[in-house]
């Protein structure tokens, strides 16, 4: 790989669904896909030196969908947790929850607390899983826990990030957004970390992708120059 490696990649993971509609398949398949694909690609990321990743899971809109497939989801979110463990202990990886748990089931909320304590102390790696995550609400919330403070601090652009879900994280703001399906939108993601981010819109649906397109990614990343409005 090309020297200037970014330190954190971001991915939103668009296109489960359609990609299970067009092979005939339930959504729910799609999603299945999508898992696999998650934990596929985060081992990529990391033998490539890469240091966090993180991936948009549910968003703070998802819940309009249908009961059936919000409550496939989280069971699904819940094996993949118990599949993520795995991976996080062996290579020391930092797991961090990024969104809000007051609204998922108590089993998958208990189950992240969990894992988040069991890879506290690992510096190597960090992967984040934003889960009932939204832009605007991570925003808001931080806002609010801004206001709780007992010193009444004075926000400013540096010390408003020790609000944020990203809060303490060595490299808290992606260099690299990548987005499938082919939408060209970024939908709030990560809207106060992302403000130099460099994105990617990929025409594929998440399903499809592979240690390829992220090897691509991270090549026409090197060969941009980036100037954070100098």
């Amino acid at each position: 790989m090309p020297k200037g490696l970014p330190n954190h990649i971001a991915i939103i993971p668009d296109g489960n669904r359609r990609w299970a509609k067009e092979k005939g398949l339930p959504s729910i398949e799609g999603h299945r896909r999508g898992a696999d694909v998650a934990i596929e690609i985060s081992k990529v990321i990391r033998k490539m030196g890469i240091h966090t990743l993180t991936l948009w899971a549910f968003s703070t809109e998802n819940w309009d969908r249908p009961d059936d497939e919000i409550k496939y989801l989280m069971t699904l979110y819940e094996s993949y947790f118990d599949r993520l463990v795995k991976d996080a202990l062996k290579d020391s990886v930092k797991i961090v929850h990024l969104g809000r748990k007051d609204r998922i089931s108590q089993k998958l909320a208990q189950k992240i607390v969990e894992i988040e304590e069991k890879t506290a102390q690992y510096t190597n790696y960090a992967f984040n899983i934003a889960l009932d995550y939204g832009g605007r609400n991570e925003v808001i919330r931080a806002i609010h826990k801004a206001a709780k403070t007992s010193d009444h601090t004075v926000l400013t652009e540096e010390n408003f990030s020790s609000f944020l879900d990203t809060a303490n994280q060595k490299y808290p703001n992606p260099d690299i957004i990548i987005r499938t399906s082919g939408e060209q939108r970024t939908s709030g993601f990560m809207i106060y970390q992302a403000v130099y981010a460099e994105y990617f819109f990929l025409e594929k649906y998440f399903p499809e992708l592979n240690k390829q397109d992220i090897e691509t990614v991270v090549t026409q990343y090197t060969s941009r120059q980036r100037r954070f409005g100098k």
